[in-house]
Order: structure tokens, then sequence, then C-alpha cells
């Protein structure tokens, strides 16, 4: 039952992962959360972030930011990181995901998810059949509603790791 919630892949941060040989691998898109996955919640694009999307660019790969937040938060942090985006996207349902594919012009094969919540971001790649990685939050400040979900995400965790043992 809670395989639904399992990543596919973990990764400290959404800056460690090896965007180059997934690349090589076939992936040609990549979905992004962005609160606590790029930046800490609320926060504009930092010279990180920049400097990861115009890498992701030069390697070949189309980027979509899906959030659930309201629009001028998403639109300011994908023009600052020249993405396209798609704001209050209803993770972990599966049509922000699906609409995210079909404008990247990429489907569950080569398309990858990277963010930091197992029960929106996580959950909703799973539900439309693409790999996802799970990253740690960037920083520890976040909504209530989202604490009260890393409780749970806690347990979840304990018996996915128990698992992969």
């Amino acid at each position: 039952m809670l395989e639904r919630f399992y990543p596919d892949h973990e990764a400290e941060s959404a800056y460690d992962i090896d965007y180059r040989e997934l690349y090589r691998t076939g992936y040609r898109g990549i979905i992004f959360d962005i609160d606590n996955t790029l930046v800490p919640h609320g926060a504009p694009a930092d010279e990180r972030a920049v400097a990861l999307f115009a890498r992701l660019h030069e390697i070949g790969y189309a980027t979509l930011l899906l959030s659930n937040n309201k629009e001028p938060r998403v639109k300011s942090f994908a023009e600052q990181v020249n993405a396209q985006y798609l704001f209050k996207a209803g993770k972990p349902g599966r049509e922000g995901y699906l609409r995210a594919m079909d404008r990247m012009g990429t489907d569950r094969t080569d398309t990858l998810f990277v963010g930091d919540q197992l029960f929106t971001d996580v959950w909703g790649a799973r539900r439309v059949g693409i790999v996802s990685y799970l990253t740690r939050p960037i920083h520890p400040r976040e909504e209530i509603q989202i604490v009260l979900k890393r409780v749970l995400e806690r347990i979840v965790l304990y018996f996915y790791h128990k698992k992969r043992r």
C-alpha cells in the first residue's frame, strides 16, 4: 500500500542529480517542483537555479515547473530560469503531469520529475508512470500543512528505506 508513495530515486538536492548521464540514457524532459526543491519556500530564483536551468537547456532538456501555487509565484520563477510552467496544477492529480509532458513534447518514457514531497510530487509522478526523484527539502521553514505531511512522510520513508536494504 505504501509503495504508491515510494520515489524511484532519492537525491540530496536537485542540484546533485547527474542530468547529463540521464540525458545520455534517453531522458528529454524534466518537470520540477519549485518551493523547497529548487529554492526555499517563496524565494525567487537564485544564481544556482538559473545556472542549473541554463545547463539543462544546454544539454538539450525541455523543462517545466509544475506547482500548486498561484500564477504570480510560478510565472515569476519560470521567467527567471527560462522554463515553461503550470500553476495551480492540482498535484498529485494526473492532469498537470500529462499537460506538462504535452507542453514539453515528451512522454512517460523520457520524462523525469524532481520534487521534495511524497504525497504530492512523487505520488503524482508515479500515478502517470514518470520516473521520480525525491530531494531533501532545502529549508526547514514550511507551511503548517506541509509540516504535518512531513510526519507521515517519515513513516513512509522508514518502510521505503527498510525495503531497499
